[in-house]
C-alpha cells in the first residue's frame, strides 16, 4: 500500500465562482493505469469515463464502420451471457453503463453503487475486455445500422454532411462517415470485429476521469482490475489533415420544400493561444442562440429559417469552422448571402462592448451549470485529459474567456475567418443557386 501511495503524484484544488471546490487527485494504479479523480463521498456512487483516441478514425476504407459496430455490441453480451441476460445483470445491480464511438474516440462510462462496486464494475469490465460477439446479436445490431444508413440516404442532412466532409478532409479517414456504408456494414465479420476491439481499447490511448464515494487507494486496484486485460499499445493513429475545401457553393438536387445548408471554412486548433478569442466571438455570430448575429438577421428580421448557427470544429486530426441552415427553396439564397454578410461584417467590424460582455457572461455563467453531477464532473475530467488541457484547466478557463478584448477578437476574425473560403452544400431544389467550382 505504501507504494501505491506514492503514486498519488498530484493534488489540485480547484474553487470555481457557482459550484464547489473540486479537488482533483491524479492517480497511477500499480500497473501504470493512470487516471484522474474526484473524491466525493457524500454521495454512495462511483462514476467512471473513459475516453479511448481514436475511433471511427482508425477504421480501414474496406471496414468502415468496424469500431462503431463494434461499440455497440460491447452491451449485447459477455462470456455465456446474451444481450438479455447482461441487461438483466445490469438492472439487479441497479448500475449505468455507456458505449459510444465518434470519428475520434470510444466512450465507455459507468455509474455504480458504492455497495456492490465490485460486482458492477466486474461486469462491466467483461463487456469491455472479453465481447461475445455472438452472431445473433452481430445480425441485430448489423441490421440496425443499415436501416439507419439507408435513412441516411434521403436525409438531406446526411446528404449534405457527407459531401462536405468529402471536400473539407479527402482521402483521409473525416471523409468517411462514423457508420461506415451499407456494403462495409454487411461484409464484416465477427473477426473485423475483434480486430476492432483490440485497435480502439488500447491503454496508451486510453482517458479516464472518476468521481465518487472512492479513495486513490481503492481506485488503482479497481483500475487494474477493469482495463487490465486490454491491449497495451494501439496501432499507430491517422495523421492530422490540412482542411482542402475551396470557397464555393455544391448544389445537391433532391425532391424536398425546402433546402439544407451545411457550410465550412478552415478551423483553429483547440490548442491554439487564440482559441478562446475565437471562441467568445463565435459566441457572439453563430452560437449564441437568439442573441447570435445569424439568427438575428437570418430569422428574426426575416424569419427565413426556423435555426442558424455557427460553431468551431476542432477534432483530433483536423479542425474547421462550420455551421448549418434550413430555408425554404424560394429563400435558401437569401439565407446564404446573409450569412456571407455576417461573416464579412465580424471580420471589417468585430463586436460591440455589449456583444463581447454579452458572450463572456453567458460563457462564464454557463460553465458551473456543467458540474451537476458525479457522472458530468467525470466526464469533463476525462476530455481535459484528452484535450490536454492541464488539471488546473477548471480553475483557468473562466478567466481566459474574461480575458478576452475586442481588440483581440478584431484580430483573430482577420486571422482565422475568410469569407471567401466558405464552402456551402445545399441539398433540395434551391432557387437561384448553383454549383461553383
Amino acid at each position: 500500500m505504501i507504494r501505491f501511495i506514492a503514486l498519488v503524484s498530484t493534488v489540485i484544488l480547484i474553487a470555481v465562482p457557482g459550484f464547489a471546490e473540486v479537488k482533483i487527485q491524479e492517480v497511477t494504479s500499480p500497473k501504470g493505469i493512470k487516471a484522474w479523480l474526484v473524491n466525493e463521498p457524500s454521495i454512495p456512487i462511483l462514476a467512471f469515463d473513459f475516453i479511448f483516441k481514436g475511433g471511427a478514425s482508425l477504421d480501414s476504407d474496406e471496414k468502415q464502420g468496424a469500431t462503431y459496430l463494434m461499440t455497440g455490441l460491447l452491451e449485447e453480451g459477455t462470456g455465456d451471457m446474451d444481450a438479455a441476460d447482461f441487461s438483466r445483470a445490469t438492472e439487479s445491480l441497479a448500475a449505468r453503463f455507456g458505449f459510444d464511438a465518434t470519428r475520434d474516440s470510444v466512450n465507455l462510462s459507468a455509474e455504480v453503487l458504492k455497495s456492490n462496486a465490485p460486482e458492477a464494475l466486474a461486469l462491466f469490465g467483461k463487456a469491455i475486455t472479453a465481447p461475445a460477439f455472438n452472431q445473433v446479436a452481430v445480425d441485430r445490431v448489423k441490421n440496425q445500422v443499415i436501416s439507419g444508413l439507408k435513412s441516411d440516404e434521403t436525409d438531406p442532412s446526411a446528404i449534405a454532411s457527407k459531401a462536405l466532409r468529402e471536400q473539407m478532409f479527402p482521402d483521409h479517414p473525416y471523409a468517411r462517415g462514423v457508420e461506415g456504408t451499407i456494403e462495409t456494414i454487411t461484409a464484416l465479420t465477427t473477426d473485423d470485429l475483434r480486430a476492432a476491439h483490440q485497435a480502439a481499447l488500447a491503454l496508451d490511448r486510453a482517458f479516464i476521469g472518476v468521481v465518487g464515494d472512492v479513495t486513490a487507494e481503492e481506485l488503482g486496484p479497481m483500475l487494474d482490475a477493469l482495463l487490465g486485460d486490454l491491449p497495451t499499445v494501439g496501432p499507430p493513429l491517422p495523421a492530422r489533415k490540412a482542411f482542402s475545401a475551396t470557397g464555393g457553393i455544391t448544389v445537391i438536387d433532391h425532391d424536398s420544400p425546402q433546402s439544407q445548408a451545411l457550410w465550412a471554412q478552415k478551423g483553429i486548433e483547440r490548442d491554439d493561444p487564440d482559441f478562446f478569442a475565437m471562441y467568445v466571438m463565435n459566441r457572439v455570430l453563430g452560437a449564441g442562440g437568439f442573441t447570435s448575429r445569424l439568427t438575428e438577421e437570418v430569422r428574426e428580421k426575416r424569419g427565413l429559417t426556423y435555426g442558424v448557427y455557427s460553431y468551431l470544429a476542432s477534432a483530433e486530426f483536423g479542425d474547421y469552422i462550420g455551421g448549418s441552415v434550413a430555408s425554404g427553396n424560394e429563400t435558401i439564397a437569401q439565407a446564404i448571402d446573409l450569412i456571407q454578410s455576417e461573416w464579412q461584417r465580424i471580420v471589417d467590424d468585430g463586436v460591440t462592448d455589449a456583444e463581447l460582455d454579452a458572450a463572456k457572461t453567458y460563457l462564464t455563467g454557463a460553465y458551473p451549470l456543467r458540474f451537476d453531477g458525479n457522472s458530468q464532473i467525470a466526464g469533463i475530467l476525462s476530455g481535459m485529459q484528452w484535450q490536454n488541457l492541464g488539471i488546473d484547466y477548471i480553475a483557468t478557463r473562466n478567466d481566459q474567456v474574461n480575458a478576452v478584448t475586442r481588440e483581440d477578437v478584431a484580430r483573430v476574425t482577420k486571422k482565422f475567418l475568410d469569407p471567401d473560403g466558405l464552402r456551402f452544400v445545399v441539398v433540395g431544389k434551391p432557387v437561384g443557386l448553383d454549383s461553383t467550382k
